[in-house]
């Protein structure tokens, strides 16, 4: 009997927390910021992750609350800690720009969670990967063109214009000028103006 009250108090306690999180969300789109932070704030405290990231992003931008990076780390933290893949990325972020301790204490971390993000799917943190591995201090260039292939199959056209110098210029893979050429034609074609101008060239 105390097992079933307990998950009862469980299930009335997360659905309270979605019913809280998506009044934030509708209260977001309606404009009324202020009512939506107070509705995310309530479930991220109850330690629902997605009203947790919701949080973060509010205390980011500065919507309904006023700007507070620290305060957006924090709750990006806690959402990460839940495994949501979004929040694994925007703390990943914020500790590579703004994070505590030491420098490689904090890029350890944030790529270990940009990883995590990247393998759930997340579109940017592939991209951002992508990017970092091959613009490191000891670049790996496959690893890099791996990452940025993933993005650039999930449609980020400035993603597709980098696995296109990839191929131009034989980074992490053997160069191929027509492949280079299908890859800028592609991210052009999606609006990237860097391809547009490398095509002309």
């Amino acid at each position: 009997l105390e097992e079933a009250a307990f998950q009862l108090q469980q299930i009335f306690r997360i659905d309270i927390s979605i019913a809280l999180n998506i009044l934030g969300i509708e209260s977001m789109r309606a404009g009324h910021c202020r009512v939506a932070f107070t509705c995310f704030k309530l479930a991220a405290d109850r330690g629902y992750s997605k009203a947790q990231f919701n949080v973060g992003l509010c205390y980011e931008h500065g919507r309904g609350t006023g700007k507070d990076l620290e305060k957006a780390g924090f709750y990006y933290c806690q959402a990460a800690s839940s495994c949501h893949p979004m929040a694994q990325y925007r703390y990943a972020r914020y500790l590579l720009q703004h994070g505590p301790g030491s420098l490689w204490d904090r890029h350890h971390k944030a790529v270990a969670l940009l990883e995590q993000a990247a393998v759930a799917g997340v579109t940017e943190a592939q991209a951002y990967l992508g990017v970092f591995y091959m613009r490191g201090l000891q670049p790996q260039e496959k690893r890099g063109l791996k990452y940025l292939l993933l993005a650039a199959n999930s449609g980020d056209a400035q993603s597709r214009y980098h696995v296109g110098v990839c191929y131009e210029q034989g980074l992490g893979v053997q160069q191929n000028l027509a492949e280079a050429l299908r890859h800028y034609r592609q991210s052009a074609a999606a609006g990237n103006r860097q391809a547009r101008e490398r095509l002309r060239a």
